[in-house]
């Protein structure tokens, strides 16, 4: 059975993947790397590549997982790249998002107060059903609010421009922290929210068997 890699979002871990039916292939959910100082998104996903055993992987990624895949995938032809919710360059950010590199208050604000405000940003990952939402506000119970501020300071100056046929990308139209019209997916889920593999999971998991089975 074929291993598919797959890497969560920011200050997420495997429990995004959780309701995804993987029964196709040998799942194989990567860690988080502690990152260096001011490391920027290229070199941190061409470290986290190197924990890839596998000179062709097919990786499977998830919002900033996904860009860390598209990262990848830009380096190197063999990957095969499915991203989730997420963008394969910098030029499919919204504005809100690129115009933060310029004005960073994230770095400034207590991690408390970061924690807190996550839970308020919560209604930006989509309406959810009980048990999902229950993982969703498990998964910011336990982020790592330090690596949040340099993986966020990472997104925002990642200033690639180069798309690559070896990048599939699943995007649903109802995503509001990385809007549907900006990006080019090559599949698309109606009324699919940000969090793709937990309310839409049964045309996700369908989808990812289709493209890497």
């Amino acid at each position: 059975m074929k291993k598919v890699y797959f890497i969560s979002g920011l200050g997420a871990d495997k429990r995004v993947f959780s309701f995804l039916d993987l029964s196709f292939c040998e799942p194989v959910f990567i860690d988080w790397i502690t990152p260096l100082k001011k490391e920027p998104l290229e070199r941190y996903a061409r470290r986290l590549r190197d924990t890839i055993p596998e000179k062709d992987p097919a990786i499977v990624g998830i919002s900033f997982g996904g860009m860390l895949a598209a990262e990848m995938a830009h380096a190197d032809r063999n990957i095969k790249a499915v991203i989730i919710a997420s963008n394969k360059s910098a030029g499919e950010f919204p504005r809100y998002l690129r115009a933060s590199r310029y004005f960073p208050v994230y770095r400034w604000l207590p991690s408390g107060i970061l924690k807190r405000s996550a839970y308020a940003f919560k209604w930006m990952l989509g309406r959810n059903e009980k048990q999902q939402k229950k993982i969703i506000l498990d998964i910011i119970r336990d982020t790592d609010i330090h690596f949040v501020k340099w993986a966020v300071d990472a997104i925002l100056h990642w200033d690639n421009k180069t798309m690559q046929g070896n990048i599939i990308h699943i995007h649903g139209t109802a995503d509001r922290l990385l809007p549907y019209r900006l990006v080019k997916a090559d599949y698309t889920i109606q009324g699919g929210a940000h969090v793709l593999p937990l309310d839409r999971h049964e045309e996700v998991s369908a989808l990812l068997k289709k493209l890497l089975s």
